[in-house]
């Protein structure tokens, strides 16, 4: 039985080992606790429980052993006090926000987020009296300027979906840190093999459970790791309110993607890392977005801040949305789908997808123009993917 892990461990480890603990049966791998509540010896303990005067399960809306099994094994790989696992990477952001926000609170965000992000921030949370203004993610001087006395938290994806700009963690903890606001870094294209931005300074970290940390494209989930105070208390305190709880499937599916984690993120990214160099010399692609290239402008910083440079990439193709849309649909191996973090290679047109729903000028602003082609590379073999892309480039 494991009931503590050595923080020493390496993060591959604890990706394996972390937050098991074994029940009578004496079972090898994590079980699956299928149940909607628990029994009490007696009325006495249900009624402490319930108070949070006696650790246990309640009800698994908020307390689930498979969860959180899944839970502390995320926040030992990103070094965080606490994990709340929740039902998709959507609810995650937003149970974080309506969490440690206010009426009257403010965020800003960096301009280079996920659509659906920018829709929640402006319509829903905007419902709310929660103001949202948007900043070039690598233009330190813009955040500064955005923050007002009633700033809160400072937001941000990097590397960025779908121009893998990168922020630098480091410089934006600090400025948080001088404003009194939260940093909340979403995580999902590194996971922690890659990155740990709360070793950084950012306060919460987010995930998208359903993409690389699954790994295989089966499960919808996603987690806000950070402190016990934070995300301990006041998230946990939402999930246990409002519901948006990840099922205990899901979860075992995320433990087993966990444990293969570090080696699926070293080969995608050294699949789109060849992939990213062949594109660079084609003469139908005007320009490749992947930090891994010594031309990219964030090269040097991802070096510091990343163990790796991940597996997704965009490119320009010439010709506009026409020859876009003849390269994706003239793919044959490639799966044309939004996800990403699958073993399988997906590639999407970020313009009419992921970011469809802003406006002209909001695509314009985040630089996704009507040629540009989002790839995340799986681990099939990169010859069989250059060579299926190369069939719509020419």
């Amino acid at each position: 039985m494991m009931t503590d892990f050595d923080k020493e461990w390496a993060v591959e480890t604890l990706a394996v080992r972390a937050g098991q603990v074994r029940t009578a049966e004496n079972e090898h791998s994590e079980p699956i606790f299928a149940t909607s509540s628990y029994v009490f010896d007696t009325a006495a303990e249900a009624a402490a429980r319930f108070k949070g005067e006696l650790p246990g399960n309640i009800y698994s809306r908020f307390t689930n052993p498979t969860v959180r099994t899944f839970e502390q094994r995320l926040a030992a790989m990103e070094g965080g006090e606490s994990c709340v696992a929740t039902a998709s990477g959507m609810s995650a952001i937003l149970s974080t926000c309506l969490a440690l926000l206010q009426q009257g609170d403010h965020i800003v965000s960096s301009r280079s987020i996920f659509g659906t992000s920018v829709v929640l921030f402006d319509k829903y949370l905007g419902k709310t009296g929660i103001a949202t203004s948007y900043v070039p993610l690598t233009d330190l001087s813009a955040w500064e300027n955005a923050i007002r006395p009633e700033t809160k938290m400072l937001f941000l994806e990097t590397p960025s979906n779908p121009l893998s700009e990168v922020a630098n963690i480091q410089a934006l903890a600090s400025l948080a840190r001088a404003h009194d606001c939260l940093l909340v870094v979403d995580n999902c294209f590194c996971t922690p093999v890659l990155q740990q931005p709360l070793k950084l300074g950012a306060n919460i970290v987010i995930h998208s459970a359903t993409k690389y940390i699954d790994g295989q494209g089966r499960c919808i989930g996603g987690a806000v790791v950070g402190d016990s105070k934070l995300v301990g208390e006041e998230v946990y305190g939402f999930l246990r309110t409002a519901g948006p709880t990840l099922s205990p499937f899901n979860a075992w599916v995320f433990l087993k993607g966990l444990e293969t984690l570090n080696v699926r993120m070293k080969a995608h990214s050294d699949n789109a890392s060849q992939l990213a160099e062949y594109l660079q010399q084609h003469p139908n692609v005007s320009q490749v977005f992947y930090a891994g290239l010594s031309e990219h402008p964030q090269h040097e910083l991802a070096a510091r801040q990343q163990s790796g440079y991940g597996g997704v990439l965009a490119f320009e193709v010439k010709g506009g949305q026409k020859a876009a849309w003849n390269l994706i649909d003239n793919t044959r191996l490639l799966s044309i789908t939004a996800n990403l973090g699958d073993a399988k290679t997906t590639i999407t047109h970020p313009a009419s997808t992921t970011h469809g729903r802003l406006s002209d000028e909001q695509r314009a602003e985040s630089g996704i123009t009507p040629g540009l082609v989002r790839v995340a590379v799986g681990l099939e073999n990169v010859g069989d993917i250059i060579t299926d892309l190369e069939r719509g480039l020419k």
